[in-house]
């Protein structure tokens, strides 16, 4: 019965292992694009509305060519690309603060795909305020209350060492 269990156990562990390798692999090719994507704009024509390749075509929308929509779009990808990452992989207690600046990158997105040019960057922090606030509260009081458990931890390690000392020095078992 044991040896069934062990090989169970060890067989799930390849498993998991097999499957965080690969997951591992799939972020790490991610991260090895997000530069070529972050300057695919070079590519572009840059005194064309219109960039047509036998893949896509792609008009410049508001932008005054395509080079510059390729370049604010595939800014914001990125940088969408590279938080969302972050905050998928994190395994701190702060990873929640992370999505304060995904949300400011995702509205910048939007705001590019929306093409109104003159509103891109200038007030997308005041439309992800409703969404930020409730996430800089919770971080507030997830900080709180760690620092009441760290500080109870203490104080117990602290009370444990001092009856430690007594049962020393007065011979107590």
């Amino acid at each position: 019965m044991k040896d069934k269990l062990t090989k169970t156990n060890t067989k799930s562990h390849q498993t998991d292992r097999k499957k965080r390798l690969i997951i591992g692999g799939v972020i790490a090719i991610i991260l090895a694009i997000t530069p070529f994507l972050f300057y695919l704009y070079k590519y572009a024509p840059d005194n064309s509305k219109i960039w047509e390749t036998t893949l896509f075509t792609i008009e410049s929308k508001g932008f005054s060519n395509a080079q510059a929509y390729i370049h604010a779009l595939y800014t914001k990808i990125t940088f969408v690309i590279i938080t969302s990452l972050w905050f998928l992989t994190s395994k701190d207690w702060w990873k929640w603060a992370i999505l304060i600046p995904l949300t400011m990158f995702l509205f910048q997105l939007l705001g590019v795909i929306n093409y109104q040019i003159s509103y891109i960057d200038n007030f997308d922090f005041w439309y992800s305020l409703p969404i930020i606030m409730p996430i800089i509260v919770f971080l507030i009081w997830i900080s709180r209350e760690l620092n009441k458990t760290i500080g109870h931890l203490d104080l117990k390690d602290e009370i444990e060492e001092e009856l430690e000392n007594y049962k020393k020095n007065n011979n107590v078992n």
